[in-house]
């Protein structure tokens, strides 16, 4: 059963279209020259919250005000959901309360609170701040919003239907994993276009929960995901999610620190565009398929561009950051 209708997906387009506009993508001579496909570059990180994350916000907001709204609103992150709740629920005057692990990125908590949430730090990891900011929704009557949900996905896949009208005869589109609504918004958008572009997935060596998932053809979680890549630092996939990627993923690469900060240095240097470190994974798995891929068309997904100054100097400067 598909999360939704190609109809339902084309009146989400028309609503996030309302706040933000579609964004561009671009075939970048000096990845081609570096991988040896033609490479075509979806930049969500040019969406106001620097990632695909703002749309989902967008269709899960309309939907809960039309429903009634809330008395407020508690979620987690580690990052760009965390600015994408608060952008999307502002108009609609619901306040939001976003749990961070401690030691998350300075300057995405900054970002957060500077659409409008409550920022808290809360534990080890996103896991331990998911679990906290579930439970204070509980107590105090506030409405939860987890990491992956249909309505989520339906918003988030305005940017595949983007990218899949404009470029329809890609072979492959590389896409990191986090919690997942980005690749399944990819897979869904495909499989309703008719289209049958090859969905990779990407994720860290240090996170490998979602390839460990797959491979096994069932949930399994990890006790940690220590990878300096905090938007893909997963250590417990969503059961729907990994559903629709067993369904319609080709596979799951797994990618190294290493090749996850030298994927921030190509992209700054072959397309001049500033790349978090989860945002450059998508890159990081074509480049480590990059024999596989030689002569063909492929999709990237750069969303991400939200990385702490001090961190991407160090990354510019050749180093890889720990955890």
């Amino acid at each position: 059963m598909t999360l939704f209708t190609l109809d339902q997906l084309r009146d989400a387009a028309e609503l996030v279209g309302r706040r933000v506009p579609p964004t561009p993508q671009f075939a970048w001579p000096l990845l081609a020259a570096r991988t040896g496909a033609e490479v075509w570059v979806k930049h969500e990180n040019h969406t106001p919250a620097g990632a695909f994350k703002l749309r989902g916000g967008l269709v899960y907001l309309d939907d809960l005000a039309r429903a009634g709204g809330a008395p407020g609103i508690a979620t987690a992150t580690r990052g760009n959901h965390g600015q994408s709740i608060p952008f999307a629920a502002r108009p609609h005057g619901i306040p939001v309360k976003v749990w961070v692990p401690h030691g998350n990125s300075v300057e995405k908590n900054a970002a957060a609170r500077a659409w409008g949430a409550e920022v808290i730090e809360h534990g080890h990891d996103f896991e331990a701040a998911r679990a906290e900011a579930m439970r204070v929704a509980a107590d105090e009557g506030l409405h939860a919003i987890g990491p992956f949900h249909p309505l989520l996905v339906r918003g988030v896949a305005t940017y595949a239907l983007e990218f899949f009208t404009a470029q329809p005869d890609l072979d492959a589109v590389y896409a990191p994993i986090g919690m997942g609504s980005g690749a399944c918004g990819l897979v869904t958008a495909r499989d309703l276009l008719g289209l049958k572009t090859e969905i990779v997935g990407v994720v860290a060596e240090a996170a490998p929960a979602y390839a460990l998932s797959f491979e096994a053809g069932r949930v399994v979680g990890t006790e940690t995901a220590p990878t300096f890549a905090d938007g893909v630092a997963c250590r417990a996939p969503s059961e729907e999610a990994l559903d629709v990627l067993l369904k319609g993923a080709a596979r799951i690469v797994r990618v190294s620190e290493d090749e996850v900060a030298e994927a921030m240095r190509a992209l700054h240097a072959d397309t001049h565009n500033m790349a978090e470190s989860a945002g450059a994974v998508g890159l990081a798995g074509l480049l480590a398929e990059r024999e596989r891929m030689r002569g063909r068309r492929v999709g990237v997904i750069l969303s991400g561009g939200n990385v702490d100054a001090a961190q991407y100097a160090r990354v510019l400067a050749g180093e890889t950051p720990t955890a």
